[in-house]
C-alpha cells in the first residue's frame, strides 16, 4: 500500500499520465519557477532576520522576555540610586 490506499503502480500510471499531458518541458519550467519562489522566500526571510539583528530589534531576538525583564531591572536599580 501507498499513500492513502494508493499503490505504486498506480502513482506510476498517474505519472505517466501527467507526462503525456504537460510534457517533460513544461514539467521542468514549473519545477524552476518552484523553485525560485521558494529560494526568493528563504532569502527574503533570511534578509528580514539581518534586519532586526542590525536594528537590536529586542522583539526579533529569542530572548526578548529576558532582556525586557533585565532592561526593567536595571530601570528600577537607576531609580532607585538617583532617588
Amino acid at each position: 500500500m501507498g499513500l492513502g490506499g494508493i499503490s505504486i503502480w498506480q502513482l506510476l500510471i498517474i505519472l505517466v499520465i501527467v507526462l503525456l499531458l504537460f510534457g517533460t518541458k513544461k514539467l521542468r519550467n514549473l519545477g524552476s519557477d518552484l523553485g525560485g519562489a521558494v529560494k526568493g522566500f528563504k532569502d527574503s526571510m533570511g534578509d528580514e532576520d539581518k534586519a532586526n539583528e542590525e536594528e537590536g530589534d529586542p522583539e526579533s531576538l529569542s530572548e526578548a522576555g529576558e532582556n525586557s525583564e533585565t532592561t526593567q531591572a536595571k530601570d528600577a536599580e537607576q531609580d532607585k540610586e538617583r532617588s
